[in-house]
């Protein structure tokens, strides 16, 4: 008896048809040509598949030396690692060889074509489209403003390439002995997921790389400090303590506290308050009629003007009221 094929337990379908194989696999990724070259028999093809809630898990195998040609995949990204065999790509304009040393990921914009070598046998990630550009709108700050496009074939032998390829055996090991850990649902199967997708960007070249390893060298903040900022600006005029703060976000004040020191080095309520700071001076600077230091200094929760004034001075270079009276004397 041979050794089982990975993801034997998620198996789909095996099949000597060709036309039965390119429907099953269609099934799972998209419509697609699917023709075997070269001299020779032995098609003998299966997909297994463990499916996750924003990827899926795939192992495929031909046996044969096969052209395949999707196009477009559109609403996917489709990470490829060989096992054993190469495959050559074209991805766009695009084209190189995939083999154990060198991962393929393939842009969903660009039309694909691809000959597997007949002993190619790979692991595949199906990641969807919008989950993947959302992930990296998380990482980079914002929503990216043209689309994440990789390039060239992907370096499993360095450190970063090394080990995404070692946690994604690792997650096809822990299927293959019962304990899938990707599933629909499932918290941890999503924080796989997101985890997965940190690597893939990490460990390749693309259209975001400059963005994503200048945001990283400078530490993206964890989404409870962007949830801690949201909540607190949507309550600037509101008394607010940091006990209510890490309960609207779900963690320990201290935990929130440490997230701000290493993150923002500050604290949340100092955020808040140099938030506060900054309306009272455009408010100042507008200068309309009637507007005394006083009143905005109260419109933003700061009663002691004494103090006020000393903090104003510290962040800004002046008193509130010169802001004021620059702002009433100058010209309409």
């Amino acid at each position: 008896m041979g050794v089982a094929a990975p993801l034997a337990g998620h198996a789909l379908f095996r099949t000597r048809d060709l036309d039965e194989a390119r429907e099953r696999v269609a099934a799972i990724f998209c419509p697609h040509r699917l023709d075997r070259i070269g001299p020779g028999g032995g098609f003998d093809a299966c997909h297994h598949h463990l499916q996750g809630e924003r990827l899926s898990l795939n192992y495929i195998a031909y046996g044969a030396k096969t052209l395949i040609a999707p196009g477009e995949l559109r609403d996917f990204y489709l990470f490829q690692m060989p096992l054993t065999g190469a495959a050559a790509i074209r991805n766009g304009s695009d084209a190189y060889v995939s083999d154990p040393g060198r991962a393929a990921l393939l842009n969903p914009h660009h039309a694909t074509t691809m000959i597997w070598e007949g002993d190619c046998r790979q692991i595949l990630l199906r990641i969807d489209r919008e989950a993947f550009v959302r992930h990296l709108a998380g990482l980079i700050g914002g929503l990216p403003d043209r689309p994440l496009t990789f390039t060239g074939a992907m370096d499993l032998t360095g450190p970063r390439g090394a080990a995404l390829r070692a946690l994604i055996l690792h997650l096809v090991a822990e299927a293959d002995a019962g304990r899938p850990a990707l599933r629909p649902g499932s918290l941890l199967g999503r924080q796989i997921e997101s985890t997965l997708m940190t690597g893939l960007l990490e460990a390749h070249r693309h259209s975001f790389s400059d963005a994503l390893h200048h945001t990283r060298g400078h530490e993206v903040a964890p989404r409870m400090v962007r949830q801690a900022e949201a909540w607190m600006l949507a309550r600037i005029d509101q008394p607010v303590g940091i006990e209510d703060v890490a309960e609207a976000v779900g963690v320990s004040a201290r935990s929130l506290q440490l997230a701000f020191r290493r993150f923002r080095n500050t604290t949340p309520l100092a955020f808040l308050r140099d938030a506060r700071l900054d309306r009272a001076h455009a408010d100042l600077q507008a200068g309309l009629p009637g507007t005394s230091v006083t009143e905005v200094a109260t419109r933003w929760g700061f009663g002691h003007f004494g103090r006020f004034s000393g903090i104003y001075r510290g962040r800004f270079g002046c008193a509130p009221r010169e802001t004021l009276r620059d702002a009433q004397a100058a010209p309409f």
